[in-house]
């Protein structure tokens, strides 16, 4: 691979007409696997929960095996100190040895990336097994958060808010907003969702201002072009009214998702939610949630989205990222993917499309009593554009931040 310092000394012509690093072409896919076999991709995606973790520890296995190529997970609990991370480099002038390969990553940290020009690409619809999601009928692959990809990202996976609770105490649980105002209002101390600025439960601000303000059309165009205050100001009451009926009152929140799992498994909450279909599904399963745990999702959908890994600008390891990349969209890595023994993360791949040997590896049997219906997730709300994303979070951190 090309490093401009060994080239300091030729004349200024030769030293522009090179690159500050020669990047793998990722149309010539044979010559990216030579150049990946024997790299190290450094590969910093969310640490925050074991099922993720486990996954990514047998995508290494897969990686090593398969192709030579080392795969370091680098546990985050904040992608944007990522995002950071690159922008310090590139603001040193480290255009070529960045300390990141791949990052897992979507919404607001995308747009921040290519905002600052801190991505690699085009190269996702150049993988080999992107012609698996079938894009054209399956447009929430190379959009991100209102925003198309541009082949800056690469899918692997498919998220949406799911409800889940105990029906041993609860036998009807809320179908709206509303209702589960008035559901914590009956069961003080039963209900909670995570502390900003964790993803899962921005989340749940954005789908509470989905659905309670009149100006949802707002939330698709950038923040600055509405009236924020004004479009905000549903949530607000709602949250105002809603915290002092939540899990401590209100005045402490979970960390994140999976601690809102282990408050339902201590017995302390009776209703959650997750950004992952099977989560509660695969909790049961593995003893973590008693078998009485239901799924379901809100009567009128619940947002949803598609996450993706990037490549760094100035990645040192391009074509191992590739490799890796086209990996995660393999039948073989989605199917393990979706199976509840090991994550339950839905896939991108339109399945219906694949020969049958590759839909053979999706069968799981017989559906899992805390798994949603099949067809429970056709209703899904898109995201909004995600400049509204860090103006929620900065307003609930605000108005909400501080702990009593």
């Amino acid at each position: 691979m090309l490093n401009a310092r060994r080239f300091t000394l030729m004349a200024p012509l030769l030293a522009l007409a090179l690159p500050a690093a020669a990047a793998p072409d990722p149309g010539n896919w044979q010559a990216v696997l030579a150049e990946a076999e024997g790299q190290t991709v450094y590969w910093n995606a969310w640490g925050g929960d074991s099922r993720t973790n486990r996954y990514i520890d047998w995508v290494a296995e897969q990686m090593q095996a398969q192709h030579n190529i080392d795969v370091e997970h680098v546990k985050l609990d904040d992608t944007s100190s990522a995002v950071s991370r690159v922008l310090a480099e590139k603001q040193a002038g480290n255009d070529d040895e960045g300390s990141i390969d791949l990052i897992w990553i979507n919404g607001e940290n995308f747009a921040a990336m290519r905002e600052r020009d801190l991505l690699f690409g085009p190269f996702a619809e150049s993988l080999p097994n992107f012609a698996l999601t079938h894009p054209d009928e399956n447009p929430e692959v190379v959009t991100d958060f209102t925003l198309p990809t541009e082949g800056y990202e690469s899918p692997w996976g498919k998220a949406q808010i799911t409800f889940y609770y105990d029906s041993a105490q609860t036998e009807s649980p809320p179908q709206d907003m509303q209702t589960l105002l008035e559901w914590a209002k009956d069961n003080p101390g039963q209900f909670s969702y995570p502390r900003i600025p964790d993803f899962t439960g921005s989340t749940f601000l954005k789908q509470a201002l989905i659905e309670l303000t009149d100006q949802d059309d707002a939330l698709y165009q950038p923040v600055e072009e509405a009236d924020f205050e004004e479009v905000t100001a549903p949530l607000w009451a709602y949250l105002d009214a809603l915290h002092p009926h939540l899990w401590r009152s209100g005045r402490n929140f979970p960390d994140s998702g999976p601690n809102l799992r282990t408050l339902m498994s201590d017995g302390e909450l009776s209703l959650a939610f997750s950004f992952y279909p099977t989560d509660a599904a695969v909790a049961v399963n593995e003893y973590e949630l008693p078998e009485s745990v239901r799924s379901y999702v809100l009567e009128d959908g619940t947002l949803g989205n598609v996450h993706f890994v990037a490549i760094p600008f100035n990645s040192p390891h391009k074509a191992g990222a590739m490799a890796l990349a086209n990996f995660l969209m393999s039948p073989e890595a989605q199917a393990q993917k979706q199976s509840l023994a090991m994550w339950g993360d839905h896939s991108v791949l339109d399945i219906d499309q694949l020969d049958a040997d590759a839909q053979a590896l999706f069968e799981q049997g017989e559906r899992h009593v805390s798994e949603l219906p099949a067809d429970a997730l056709s209703n899904t709300l898109p995201e909004p554009h995600p400049s509204w994303m860090t103006a929620l979070q900065d307003e609930w951190l605000e108005r909400y931040g501080v702990d009593e």
